[in-house]
């Protein structure tokens, strides 16, 4: 059950469904959106039977939702949500282009893939400060460095930055320096990290699972949902399955597969799906095709040189191509560029 509050409904009015929410045996999840403030409501069938709000001052709507994942679902939220990261939009009318290192190295190495992303269209700046790797000896990341380097790159070239958190205790820290927090495919049931990042005031990119069901991936979402959060853009990064030719397999359905279900957008990351640059523009071109609000890419103004995942990084031909790409697809389904739509609201 949902509980939708009136644009105007006091603190008041909201302090008195919690109350009669948890009198009936339930627990209240407030969630604030730039609008209105929703209630979702956690219970059993006698218990959502007996929650009785109808009549309290405030209280705009009751809707019953039978999905297991309440506030990112569409039956909550019939319209597909416009996230808006320091301005830039993400959601269904734009095409959005995230790109830059995979790892941040230097600053003179981050400044340079972050020129070649602007240069390629991207309105975001990814790189990653701390890199949750397989293996314990590759390349972990500069930490608070690379932050540091991320937002200087983001005063010189206007671009606001994604970045990881991979730990809850460093929430805060990477808050001050990131526009985007996102949540890795290692970290989508790390459920501290989810509430963590939920609470933080900052849109969150979610990386679907490596094995993760869609409504696993759903039900993550839901964590940070729960914590007062609406600002979710899910990323569909490719799930492992019995093909060794490529890293990982790009699901393409999950794109039209999860709009249908929930009203987050959703985008694809191509680079770490395929482990190749050859794959990386023919697979961002799919995506775009099914629907993808946008795509996430690696670029590097060196890649045989790059510390993380030089294989997939684009730069010369193969970003001019996505540049193409990205130019020429995304209108022909009726979406303009994020680089020049107005900021949307979240809701």
């Amino acid at each position: 059950m949902v509980i939708v509050m009136a644009p105007q409904a006091g603190e008041t009015d909201l302090v008195e469904v919690v109350r009669r929410v948890e009198a009936a045996g339930g627990s209240a999840f407030v969630s604030r959106g730039v609008t209105r403030t929703i209630v979702g409501v956690v219970g059993n069938e006698a218990v959502l039977e007996s929650v009785d709000v109808t009549h309290v001052p405030g209280v705009a709507e009751v809707v019953r939702i039978t999905a297991p994942y309440k506030l990112v679902s569409r039956e909550h939220h019939p319209r597909t949500s416009t996230v808006s990261v320091a301005g830039v939009p993400i959601g269904p009318t734009t095409f959005t282009l995230i790109a830059g290192p995979c790892a941040v190295e230097s600053a003179e190495q981050t400044l340079a893939a972050a020129q070649l992303a602007r240069r390629a269209g991207a309105t975001l700046l990814r790189g990653g400060a701390y890199k949750p790797r397989t293996s314990p000896y590759a390349f972990q990341g500069l930490g608070v460095a690379a932050l540091r380097i991320l937002a200087d790159v983001r005063a010189e070239t206007g671009l606001p930055v994604v970045t990881e958190v991979i730990d809850a205790t460093d929430v805060d820290t990477v808050c001050q320096y990131a526009d985007m927090l996102q949540v890795g495919t290692r970290n989508m049931q790390n459920f501290s990290l989810l509430q963590a990042v939920g609470g933080a005031g900052k849109p969150v990119l979610l990386k679907r699972g490596l094995c993760a069901t869609y409504e696993e991936w759903l039900m993550a979402a839901e964590y940070i949902a729960q914590r007062g959060n609406l600002d979710i853009v899910l990323c569909e990064r490719g799930i492992r399955t019995a093909e060794t030719s490529t890293r990982n397999t790009l699901d393409v359905s999950a794109v039209p597969m999860v709009h249908a279900l929930s009203h987050l957008p959703v985008i694809v990351d191509p680079s770490h799906a395929a482990g190749r640059r050859d794959l990386v523009v023919p697979l961002a071109r799919a995506g775009m095709a099914v629907g993808a609000d946008g795509v996430i890419v690696d670029v590097h103004p060196d890649p045989e040189r790059a510390l993380c995942d030089g294989a997939q990084a684009l730069h010369g031909d193969t970003l001019d191509e996505l540049t193409v790409a990205v130019a020429t697809i995304p209108p022909l389904l009726g979406r303009r560029s994020a680089v020049t739509a107005d900021p949307m609201p979240t809701r």
